[in-house]
């Protein structure tokens, strides 16, 4: 059957690592809490080790619960540490969970050298194997794995959609949905306990330094891109499936590691959305400066054209020449800004000269207002000036008009 393919099999229990992750690191990205998923990762291998030494068991709920207690320990622990005053919190995680991972790791040389419980199981797992531990499922062989991730995605969805609108109030005002009784701590913690029991779930598939690449990359990377929380987790979702798709078959491509490659696939996609991203991306960053610094040039064109008007120097100072005799612009940067300023009607042509235009002398005055009030000043009294000699320019034709009109005997 299909669903008994190898290559289904590794792919589906890949998809099912990143679809929880996703979920869950959403919000914790959101929360600010990323390095929680950080020390529950770690913290877990103590679990696992602890459990198997006090109860034999390596699989099984034993287990899963030693492991999501073992990574509460870690960050409630972190945090008792930083409320404490002792140190701050970055120095309270480099201290709790590093000693917990050291911890578990020194069980495992000292205490699991005959057990299938190695280093290299705990770091990086091994999905390529998975199909060799299946488990029936209406008449089905399915990985182990594969269906424990099953399970515990679907409870992290059921959490989700019963306290979606508690979640999302607690990731971005605490203090507000503490007041409306949604108790955001409660909420936060719930959250670690499924992100602990979603780490132990992802233990033989991808390890637990690998499950971080999955819990974290794809919620930063569709953090960049949406501005919705739904949006964010939806391009998770999509990023962290599609990494496993690339991801193996680069692993197969090239013969390396099939969880590694999965998880340095998820960089790509944050790569791209760090590029392209329209709201935060590299590109749309560059042309927002390069727009910044064109609406800068134009304002400085429309200063310097508003303070020689009208003066002796008008003839010479008014011209694109001027602007790259002693603005020192080159001739391309000063034929770009002449041309934009054109086409946004605040200046116009006057034979050779350039002449700002009534919205030209509104912009020349507020830009100049921001620099220096007095020079704003000086431009509105000559604005004003000019506007009274047009008038009375204006005015002295009419009645030149009329007295012809009338005739010489008028």
């Amino acid at each position: 059957m299909m669903l008994e393919s190898i290559d289904l099999m590794i792919l589906g229990t890949g998809a099912l690592v990143a679809l929880s992750g996703a979920m869950l690191g959403t919000l914790l990205v959101l929360r600010g809490q990323a390095m929680s998923g950080d020390a529950i990762s770690h913290a877990i291998v103590l679990g696992i080790v602890v459990a198997w030494m006090l109860t034999g068991a390596r699989a099984g709920p034993i287990v899963v619960g030693g492991a999501a207690l073992a990574g509460l320990v870690a960050v409630i622990g972190a945090q008792a540490l930083s409320r404490s005053g002792l140190m701050g919190h970055d120095a309270a995680i480099g201290l709790v969970f590093p000693a917990m991972f050291a911890l578990g790791v020194l069980l495992i040389n000292l205490n699991a050298r005959n057990l299938h419980l190695d280093i290299d199981t705990v770091l990086l797992g091994e999905i390529g194997f998975v199909w060799l531990h299946t488990v029936p499922v209406l008449g089905v062989e399915l990985p182990v794995a594969g269906v424990t991730l099953a399970v515990v995605g679907a409870v992290n969805a059921v959490f989700l959609l019963m306290f979606w609108k508690e979640q999302k109030l607690a990731a971005f005002d605490p203090g507000l949905a503490a007041a409306l009784g949604f108790r955001p701590q409660a909420m936060g913690m719930a959250l670690l306990a499924l992100t602990s029991a979603t780490a132990v779930a992802s233990f033989d598939a991808v390890g637990v330094v690998l499950f971080l690449a999955f819990l974290i990359v794809p919620a930063v990377t569709g953090r960049l891109i949406a501005g919705s929380v739904l949006g964010i987790m939806a391009i998770a979702v999509v990023s962290g499936v599609v990494s496993v798709g690339v991801g193996y078959g680069a692993a197969v491509r090239w013969d390396v590691s099939i969880g590694g490659s999965m998880a340095l696939a998820t960089g790509l996609g944050l790569a791209l959305a760090l590029a392209l991203s329209p709201r935060s991306g590299v590109v749309a960053a560059l042309i927002r400066a390069r727009a910044i610094e064109l609406e800068g040039l134009v304002a400085t064109l429309l200063t310097h054209l508003a303070a020689h008007e009208g003066t002796e120097a008008q003839a010479e100072e008014c011209t694109p020449e001027a602007l790259v005799d002693h603005l020192g612009w080159s001739e391309t940067r000063a034929g770009k800004v002449v041309l934009e300023a054109l086409d946004r009607g605040v200046i116009h042509r006057a034979g050779a000269e350039l002449e700002l235009t009534e919205a030209g002398w509104a912009l020349a005055r507020a830009a100049a207002e921001r620099i220096d009030r007095r020079l704003a000043l000086t431009m509105a009294a000559k604005e004003a000036a000019r506007d009274m000699a047009q008038d009375v320019a204006r005015d002295t034709g009419r009645d030149t008009g009329r007295d012809t009109a009338r005739g010489p005997h008028g």
